[in-house]
């Protein structure tokens, strides 16, 4: 198997499981299901990604990983201003 397709099985049992213990959980908080993803894909980008060549995928990957950083951030943004009491009016 390629490493590629290593990566996507490895993604999908992670998601799997998660979504299965947040079930289990009962109370689904989907900030945490998100950020709980997130951890999932950056380690396992990080397991494939090769030390001396660029693969093409790569570079979508990193688009994707640059947009769950800025999610992640608005995340821990807004927890904190719900830890201070706080509110931001859309």
């Amino acid at each position: 198997m390629r490493k590629q397709q290593i990566a996507i099985i490895a993604l999908t049992m992670w998601l799997t499981i998660v979504s299965l213990f947040m079930l289990l959980g009962q109370p689904i908080d989907f900030k945490i299901l998100i950020v709980l993803w997130f951890m999932g894909i950056l380690v396992i980008m990080a397991l494939i990604e090769p030390q001396y060549v660029k693969p093409g995928y790569l570079r979508y990957i990193r688009y994707f990983t640059a947009a769950g950083i800025v999610i992640f951030v608005a995340i821990v943004a807004l927890k904190v201003l719900e830890i201070l009491g706080l509110e931001i009016v859309f």
